[in-house]
């Protein structure tokens, strides 16, 4: 397996580098994104790219668009020490395939890397010149942070107040269940403040289950000790969309 980092920071991508070839990958460098574009090329060469967000000239994000223009089914590691997880949900809907958070240990490392080739046979292609975010809502069937798969359970009955996620650790192929109630007082909130009333098993409630399951990802690197969270709030951003929602 070959691996290509592109990151602006030489220390960095000497750890990069040694942790995946202590696990027996081959390592290519690039110090910036239209290095890294170059060294790339049609992209055949490589079974995965370790991409950081944040360099002068191209940034990450820019630089993911233009891998994923040459070959959309590139596997793409997103690595940021200043990202958030609506900057990770950005990044996938380009079309990458995780998103690694700085400081990042060894195994977390190796974890995103397996979890990024691991993924790419399941990942529809979207078409030559599809690669740019879409100004609606996309939908992301797996979401992937720090090597850990968040499928979706099946759908809900409307009326259900608990959505149901598949959780997969890649790396060691650990799986669990994640059960993600929403407070019936967060759906009266929103059914006053925005005049809609939104079934809390409906596609919006689920969409809130899926920020709360992988933020918590995001920032403990691990799932909920008990298997359970509750969204209790919704941001201000939320309840604007919430009330042109019509995808019930």
């Amino acid at each position: 397996m070959k691996v290509l980092i592109i990151d602006d920071e030489p220390h960095i991508r000497q750890m990069m580098r040694l942790t995946l070839e202590s696990a027996g990958y081959q390592v290519d460098e690039a110090a910036d994104g239209a290095a890294g574009v170059d060294r790339f090329g049609d992209g055949g060469d490589y079974d995965a790219v370790i991409l950081d967000q944040k360099m002068p000239g191209l940034d990450g994000l820019e630089t993911l668009r233009l891998l994923k223009e040459r070959t959309p089914n590139a596997c793409v590691v997103m690595a940021t020490a200043f990202g958030s997880i609506e900057l990770a949900v950005d990044a996938m809907r380009i079309g990458a395939t995780d998103f690694l958070r700085k400081p990042m240990t060894p195994e977390t490392l190796r974890a995103a890397v397996a979890a990024a080739i691991a993924s790419k046979a399941s990942r529809a292609l979207p078409a030559a010149g599809q690669t740019r975010r879409p100004s609606g809502p996309v939908e992301i069937a797996i979401l992937t942070m720090n090597g850990f798969q968040i499928h979706r359970g099946p759908d809900v009955a409307s009326s259900s107040f608990e959505h149901v996620f598949r959780v997969i650790h890649v790396a060691d192929r650990h799986e669990f269940t994640v059960n993600v109630s929403i407070d019936p007082e967060a759906v009266e909130r929103v059914a006053r403040l925005t005049h809609r009333r939104l079934a809390p098993g409906g596609a919006f409630w689920r969409l809130q289950a899926e920020r709360l399951l992988s933020a918590f990802i995001w920032t403990e690197g691990k799932g909920p000790a008990d298997g359970r969270l509750t969204v209790r709030d919704v941001s201000r951003e939320d309840l604007d969309i919430a009330a042109r929602w019509d995808r019930e």
